[in-house]
């Protein structure tokens, strides 16, 4: 096993490099910024500059993230209790409905994320938000149980999957020195939907029903998703030699996809990087669960998402500058133990304030892990693959999101309650930190990698 943590990778070229020749398809002209050749700014020049330097990239992954919302568990769960009442489902039974969903919808991506090595975002983007805004209205207008599963699936394959897929892929590429600032900023598109979506859903059914927030999703999607995010990726951005050669930490080799599976540290990675979806995900799942279990009002609830998404950005920054000092994997083992006091405020903690703790802490937790993990995978595997090995890693989070909600919704059935059941999330938490520390620890001892200055 020793062997194989240190085994050296043979380097291939990436897409840019591939494709440089071909200046059209990537719609790079010599009078854009990306033809320049962008500097990516230290933290002593300020992040208003580095913004406005990279501000059509950025905001290009700020959207692609944000429109994920509409296949994130939390927007879905919002539904969840009209869905059960209209097609007579009990949890466990819109659980399983939804793991299968979900598990077809992680079958399918790292196929559909190995695009991202062939071809640029903007064309794979151009594909994939009209298929989302096809599900968004695919799912109220769904006549029976088989219908309501594809539309379930389309949302997680192209709203969850491929829309943070297209993101932080690009950007990881897009970006060397400032990767962590960089996938931070992406990263808020998503708290900004948990910030204004469950009020506008909870807006929009109150007026005319649970079907209409699915209409809104999909007209927004087709009229300022489609058109802007194309727009805004549509140019490709190189990070130059000077830029590279800035970047703090460790320089991996380039690996293939099969090297990857093949890596006794992807496994021992994915032991701790697979438990913020898996308990989030559940959570949002079982929210009119948990809301019915403890007499929660369900606006007081509601009004708990923008506390989550304000603490997730203000740490998602935080941990953006640290990363671009310290890099992703010596961050690594840390990063879960917000997560598993937030799981101990669920499991012990019946009052309403409870929730908002939990909330709190969650938000902490994923500003952590948005940035932490968006940053990793270059830093251990390279660039020249990194579509198709983002596409194994969203696959296997996808899958922790499929098996969650139908483990979770079982075990309620059996008369296991969910604060229970969080009581063992936290223990996850604090054993997974062990194998994240072990994990980064035989990263950094590999030959072939070496520190950047």
């Amino acid at each position: 096993m020793a062997r194989s943590l240190r085994r050296v990778q043979p380097r291939l070229r990436p897409r840019h490099a591939v494709r440089a020749q071909d200046r059209r398809q990537y719609r790079c002209h010599p009078d854009e910024p990306s033809a320049r050749g962008n500097v990516e700014l230290s933290g002593a020049t300020g992040a208003a500059r580095f913004i406005r330097v990279n501000a059509r990239w950025l905001a290009g992954g700020f959207l692609l993230t944000a429109f994920s919302s509409f296949g994130q568990t939390f927007f879905i769960g919002l539904s969840g209790a009209d869905i059960r009442r209209v097609f007579d489902l009990s949890a466990g039974e819109f659980g399983g409905l939804y793991m299968i969903a979900t598990l077809g919808s992680a079958a399918t991506l790292p196929f559909l994320g190995r695009t991202l090595d062939i071809m640029p975002g903007w064309k794979v983007a151009r594909f994939c938000l009209p298929a989302l805004a096809l599900a968004c209205l695919a799912l109220p207008l769904a006549p029976g149980i088989v219908w309501l599963g594809a539309a379930l699936y389309l949302l997680r394959l192209f709203g969850q999957g491929m829309m943070t897929e297209i993101a932080y892929t690009e950007i990881g590429r897009w970006f060397a020195a400032s990767r962590g600032r960089a996938m931070a900023l992406t990263a808020m598109g998503l708290q900004a939907g948990n910030a204004l979506m469950p009020l506008g859903f909870v807006a929009l059914a109150s007026a005319g029903g649970w079907h209409w927030p699915w209409f809104g999703a999909a007209a927004l999607t087709l009229a300022l998703g489609w058109p802007v995010i194309v727009k805004l990726i549509g140019v490709e951005r190189q990070p130059s030699a000077a830029e590279a050669q800035g970047a703090t930490g460790l320089v991996a080799r380039d690996w293939t996809r099969g090297q990857v599976l093949r890596d006794p540290v992807l496994y021992m990675l994915l032991a701790g990087t697979l438990a913020p979806p898996f308990i989030g995900t559940i959570v949002f799942f079982h929210l009119g669960y948990l809301i019915e279990l403890r007499g929660y009002d369900p606006l007081a609830f509601a009004f708990a998402f923008p506390v989550m998404a304000g603490t997730t950005v203000l740490f998602s920054l935080a941990c953006g500058v640290l990363v671009d000092r310290f890099t992703a994997l010596r961050l690594l083992p840390f990063y879960l133990l917000p997560l598993a006091v937030a799981s101990l405020a669920v499991g012990l903690i019946e009052p309403v304030w409870g929730i908002y703790l939990f909330m709190m802490l969650l938000g902490v937790s994923n500003g952590f892990t948005q940035t932490i993990v968006g940053a990793l995978w270059p830093e251990v595997y390279g660039l020249a693959n990194l579509g198709g090995i983002r596409a194994i890693v969203v696959a296997a989070m996808v899958l922790s999101t499929a098996v969650g909600p139908g483990l979770t919704g079982l075990l309620i059935d059996r008369g296991v309650p969910l604060p229970e059941q969080m009581l063992g999330m936290a223990a996850w938490c604090l054993a997974a930190s062990a194998s994240l520390a072990l994990a980064s620890r035989a990263v950094m001892r590999r030959e072939g990698y070496r520190a950047a200055t």
